[in-house]
């Protein structure tokens, strides 16, 4: 009786404990929600644009599609993400052409970090940025280490300075890729990839130990096109001829800041202080920031920007799909089939939206996903206008439902088309047995333990999944053929697992015109008829950090670790990167359609 009483007192306190400290965290939370209320209406409130402002472009932010929102670890510590989202870039630039509040834009690379947007989403925003220019205002760029991201965008400015102590990087376009082949054999990890396509190479990361002639192939005519888009791009804005750039990419690579002037790259070296007294006199000191010049974020002047909507009943919906395409509801940062599909019947049925445009920021994935996020674009497309407007990459299985669409754009420089499917199987029988763990099994047929891990294929499993891959890429080249109103032998002829850029897309059928999202918005909004009566709304509509909280403890910093660690750590980074990719692939039928590889552009 005596034990029971102490465990009855334990579990009453223990219980007592439990619910003050529940009691404790609610009420800082509420406490945190209201306060980050208050703030955020503060600062919206508080959002002016005086005269003779200058819009300041942080370069070192990544540009992305869809801001996934803050963590909890940045509420608290009053950070903001290290990103930008697309629409809001290009619509502050496009309002600061028009605002006589706002003289110049600057793009501010004084930080010397870099980021990691993708060179069609670069394009969009320089785009706009030569818009800017043609009303006559300035754009100032300023930067200690440029690379080629930097450089492209800051290209287009009226005048560009670097530091003394700066380098400047034109060294051309590289990719790099790992392959596993070696050391899955070493570990005994056996690799079986059936795939249909002679360019749908994604499988050799894991069977071969370097690019197959193919691969190679059609790798170096993607960096070409890239690489020649980049040189034209500059050379435009630079007035040199792609022949020069060509020849400092070759001979020098990596460029001082006195070279940098020399050959013309850049306008003048400068400290930092020299640019802020620059600024200052194109614009208006700031007279609470000391010796700061009277500035403007683009976060904080989208938000004035979009201050003043048209309050439309009618509505034109942007739907974001990036990242892996997977099976399921998938995660953040991924394309869960399921989920899209629901969103995409969601769309359908709101009377109030009249027309979608998909952004496909996406290397594929599942095969089966695919074919359901595409079933439920087609069944939209039959009710309301869908246009797609394809980012940085929209390949494989990001083409796959891309297709039963009004239109589509794409960048020159977008990384399209890989119509192929491959099917990737793991055995570890050796790593298994060299560590002593066997298997036996007992089946009543002779197929019943045919996706075991436990040893390779057999010659007929492995003919099953081949003819299994054949026939999903005869089902992938019928839906191209049909709703692109091309005849299936040319589809089967730019097919085969071919990359293309988004230039070379649209010659050969693939895509319809070359443009940005705002350029897709447009369209839909014409083929729909609104005039200028329609209102945007974007979707998924990301969480707050108030609903991730109890999901969102902690967090990878590879991304950050890659910016700021030693040559090596960096690299086993980029290898546990590489293998992560893995975790994406839970299609039931073990069958993709992906991009042959993780393009990382260098």
């Amino acid at each position: 009786m005596r034990q029971f009483l102490k465990q009855a007192l334990a579990s009453t306190i223990g219980s007592l404990l439990g619910l003050t400290l529940f009691s404790a965290v609610s009420l800082t939370l509420v406490t945190i929600t209201v306060g980050a209320l208050i703030q955020s209406a503060t600062n919206r409130e508080a959002t002016k644009v005086p005269e003779k402002s200058i819009l300041t472009i942080d370069l070192s932010r990544s540009i992305v599609d869809l801001n996934p929102g803050k963590s909890l670890q940045e509420t608290i510590a009053g950070e903001s993400t290290r990103v930008t989202e697309l629409k809001s870039i290009l619509n502050a630039i496009d309002a600061a052409a028009k605002d006589k509040r706002i003289v110049a834009i600057y793009l501010d690379g004084s930080s010397g970090k870099r980021s990691n947007t993708g060179f069609a989403t670069l394009k969009e925003v320089r785009t706009a940025l030569e818009r800017f220019r043609t009303t006559g205002k300035q754009i100032i760029a300023y930067n200690i280490d440029m690379d080629k991201r930097d450089y492209y965008l800051s290209s287009v400015a009226d005048r560009i300075f670097i530091n003394p102590m700066g380098s400047l990087d034109v060294n051309g376009f590289r990719s790099e890729t790992m392959f596993f082949k070696n050391a899955f054999n070493k570990y005994g990890v056996g690799v079986e990839v059936v795939r249909v396509g002679k360019y749908k190479s994604f499988g050799e990361t894991w069977s071969l130990d370097k690019f197959s002639p193919e691969a190679r192939q059609e790798t170096q005519q993607l960096l070409n096109n890239l690489w020649n888009d980049f040189k034209t791009s500059i050379g435009t804005s630079r007035k040199l001829t792609p022949e020069t750039l060509q020849k400092i990419a070759d001979e020098r690579g990596v460029l001082t800041a006195q070279q940098s002037i020399a050959n013309k790259l850049v306008d003048k070296i400068a400290y930092q202080d020299e640019i802020l007294a620059q600024l200052k006199k194109i614009g208006a000191p700031d007279k609470e920031e000391g010796n700061d010049y009277r500035k403007i974020s683009v976060k904080d002047y989208a938000e004035v920007a979009d201050r003043s909507p048209t309050n439309s009943s009618r509505k034109i919906a942007v739907l974001y799909a990036q990242g892996n395409i997977v099976s399921g509801e998938g995660i953040p940062g991924q394309i869960g089939g399921d989920s899209l599909a629901r969103q995409l019947r969601e769309l359908r049925a709101d009377k109030d939206v009249k027309a979608v445009v998909l952004r496909v920021n996406s290397p594929g994935g599942s095969a089966l996903a695919s074919d359901i996020i595409q079933r439920e674009v087609r069944l939209l497309q039959k009710n309301k206008p869908v246009v797609v407007s394809m980012g940085d990459v929209a390949a494989s299985g990001g083409y796959w439902i891309s297709t039963y669409s009004n239109k589509i754009f794409a960048e020159s420089n977008t990384i399209t088309g890989s119509i192929g499917v491959i099917g990737i199987n793991f055995n570890f029988q050796k790593l298994a047995n060299n560590n002593g763990i066997t298997w036996d099994v007992i089946k009543t047929s002779k197929l019943a333990d045919s996706t075991t891990v436990a040893r390779p294929s057999t010659p007929q499993e492995l003919a099953i999944s081949q003819q299994r891959v054949n026939d999903i890429y005869d089902d992938f080249l019928n839906k191209v053929a049909e709703s692109r109103k091309l005849p299936k032998q040319k589809v089967a002829e730019i097919a085969q697992g071919r990359v293309w850029s988004g230039v070379d897309a649209k010659k050969v059928g693939l895509v319809d015109a070359i443009g940005g999202l705002n350029d897709a918005i447009a369209y839909a909004a014409e083929t729909a008829k609104l005039g200028k009566d329609w209102e945007l709304e974007e979707y998924p509509e990301v969480e707050g950090w108030d609903e991730k909280i109890l999901k969102q403890i902690g967090g990878g910093k590879d991304a950050q670790l890659l910016q700021n660690q030693d040559p090596l750590t960096a690299e086993l980074i980029k290898v546990k990167n590489e293998l992560s990719v893995l975790k994406s692939f839970n299609d039931p039928n073990h069958v993709y359609v992906r991009l042959p590889f993780n393009f990382n552009l260098d």
